[in-house]
């Protein structure tokens, strides 16, 4: 019998110290115990562990899967990710892509859980401006997420809030930056007087209320996308009764003013109009995009790109989605998560490439309650291409890569067939790919096309990263 003692949290380098013992002495799941935060064994018999076993290769899903469930909060999570290394190193290589199967279909779900976590953080965690003993300007946030999942959103916060002094405390783990490193700390209790009023507070109400759209309000939606748990730590939550309150009065003053208004718009004036306004930064760029009037009726809202600047590969799509539209991130519903799914395996981490879309809003047609996708227009492409120009412009990737007849439309000026021209293609100034949009794959019917079809996409993927000279993500 084998013991193996990890710390408390999320400890990966702990697991996977002990993944390489227990393979190399081709321990079977059912012989380990896994503790975690617990004392040695009393009896001391339990089998030690070689302390310089080798590394252990596993496909790639499978090594993220690992990082992402060790944050979970289950108990079991160190034995089923033992019990997935065992049979992939048995012959299952692809045993993730069999969703039915028990194992995969319990880890899938901690993996869920774990990403929706680590978006609740991100989208709730607020910071309020506080005073160091010495006068110096710091900014602290309290955050409580589900599960372990601290470390796992440093990058995050590092690359958005660079230039601040700030720290990050939650009941499970602490950061601190000071502009130049990251402190890893413990658990922290949320400081008094965190809560009070400070210009970060105040500005986040009036944007929040800014943006606030009273035709669309939808409590329990927005209580299933913002559980009330985060609504003490969020300012601009005390805002929300009341919008909702007023929100009938406000639509039926929208639908006044509408029908008082003469339609008007010459689209190609619009953005020439915007064009003149010749913006110096990728952020000032956006923030022209989001004030834009839709060309297409009903968007929610435009999607921004997302993704560094300097990337060494810009992926562009065709247009946003029902659920991008929502939330006003790029490749966020089913095709966007077949298309992260598709980078890790070819070596491409998502958060280094640059993602965004031909046509910046969504353009649908309703059914009922349900929003369907309509293409967009050869004119619809041609109105947004001063944005996507201007965005590669800012962000200067090395090589473009195109989703899809429309994207490849918006970069060439022509018509594009994908299945026959995919591969290499001159975009101008830039270095292009054309490949499938994965919207594509997932209209194909299940079956030895359709994953044959996937196989070739992540292929694409895989020449588009060597083209580039990006070595395979570690």
């Amino acid at each position: 019998m084998y013991r193996v003692d990890l710390k408390d949290g999320a400890d990966l380098d702990g697991f996977r110290r002990a993944l390489r013992g227990l393979v190399a002495l081709g321990a079977d799941p059912g012989e380990v115990v896994w503790s975690v935060g617990a004392a040695p064994s009393l009896f001391g018999d339990d089998a030690p562990l070689p302390a310089d076993a080798p590394p252990v290769s596993l496909p790639r899903p499978v090594g993220a899967l690992i990082e992402s469930v060790v944050c979970h909060r289950d108990p079991e999570r160190y034995a089923l990710l033992h019990r997935l290394v065992w049979r992939v190193l048995r012959g299952e290589r692809d045993m993730l892509d069999h969703h039915a199967d028990p194992l995969v279909h319990r880890l899938a779900l901690l993996d869920k859980a774990v990403r929706r976590d680590l978006h609740k953080m991100h989208a709730f965690l607020r910071f309020r401006e506080v005073r160091d003993p010495d006068g110096a300007e710091r900014y602290v946030a309290w955050f409580e997420p589900d599960h372990f999942i601290v470390e796992a959103t440093a990058p995050f916060f590092v690359e958005r809030f660079e230039s601040l002094v700030w720290t990050i405390l939650t009941p499970v783990g602490s950061l601190q930056w000071d502009r130049r490193s990251l402190t890893v700390g413990p658990a922290a209790v949320k400081p008094e007087g965190l809560d009070r009023d400070d210009r970060f507070a105040e500005g986040w109400q009036r944007y929040y209320e800014s943006t606030f759209n009273p035709a669309r309000v939808n409590p329990a939606a927005m209580r299933a996308e913002m559980p009330r748990k985060y609504w003490a730590n969020l300012p601009e939550a005390a805002a929300i009764p009341g919008m909702i309150r007023s929100a009938p009065a406000r639509v039926q003053a929208m639908i006044e003013a509408e029908a008082a208004t003469p339609r008007r718009r010459n689209p190609d004036k619009a953005v020439a109009a915007m064009a003149r306004q010749e913006p110096a930064t990728l952020a000032e760029l956006n923030r022209i995009i989001l004030a834009a009037d839709p060309l297409v009726p009903g968007a929610t809202q435009a999607v921004p790109g997302e993704g560094p600047v300097g990337a060494a590969i810009a992926i562009v799509g065709e247009q946003p989605g029902d659920q991008e539209d929502l939330e006003g991130r790029p490749f966020v519903g089913p095709a966007g998560q077949l298309l992260t799914r598709a980078l890790e395996e070819a070596g491409i981490e998502r958060s280094a490439a640059y993602l965004t879309n031909a046509v910046k809003h969504f353009k649908f047609v309703a059914r009922g309650k349900r929003r369907l996708h309509q293409s967009p227009t050869a004119g619809e492409v041609k109105h947004y291409r001063w944005w996507l120009m201007k965005e590669l412009g800012f962000v200067r990737p090395r090589l473009v890569v195109t989703l899809g007849a429309t994207a490849a439309l918006a970069l060439t000026g022509r018509s594009v067939s994908v299945l026959r021209e995919r591969g290499p293609m001159g975009f101008g100034d830039w270095n292009g790919f054309v490949t499938v949009h994965p919207s594509y794959l997932l209209r194909l019917p299940a079956g030895e096309t359709a994953e044959q079809a996937y196989r070739d996409f992540v292929a694409d993927l895989r020449r588009a990263r060597e083209m580039v000279g990006e070595p395979p993500d570690a």
